[in-house]
């Protein structure tokens, strides 16, 4: 059964300004292996918004859920969302911060967070 999500969550734009600011849709499958043994593919389906914060800065925020589909296990579907920022610090270089979060499929266990920093230098 799927459940009913509203989250809030963020990403980020490394483009001097957003090229469209407002509305988007983001599917996204993140798949993991341990040595060469498959662990399951977490798809993540999430409306989000992004837009300008002036200058040479942008920011996303998405929200909704993940379906969480371990090797051999159960498919589940759990809230979940991203926050994020970026600016250009230069022509070619550029900062970025997300957050993230994903529920659990089991009660008894806590909620997932994650945080992102980078640079990405353009040539």
């Amino acid at each position: 059964m799927i459940k009913s999500v509203f989250a809030a969550a963020a990403a980020l734009s490394m483009s001097a300004g957003a090229a469209f600011a407002g509305p988007y849709v983001n599917v996204e499958a993140n798949a993991g292996w341990t040595g060469s043994e498959y662990g399951g593919t977490n798809t993540d389906l999430h409306v989000g918004y992004e837009g300008d914060l002036g200058g040479s800065a942008s920011y996303y925020v998405q929200g909704g859920a993940t379906l969480l589909s371990p090797d051999g296990g159960e498919t589940d579907t759990v809230p979940s969302g991203k926050a994020g920022a970026g600016v250009a610090l230069t022509d070619g270089l550029g900062a970025y911060g997300e957050i993230s979060f994903v529920g659990s499929g089991d009660a008894d266990l806590d909620r997932g967070y994650g945080a992102k920093l980078g640079l990405k230098y353009s040539f």
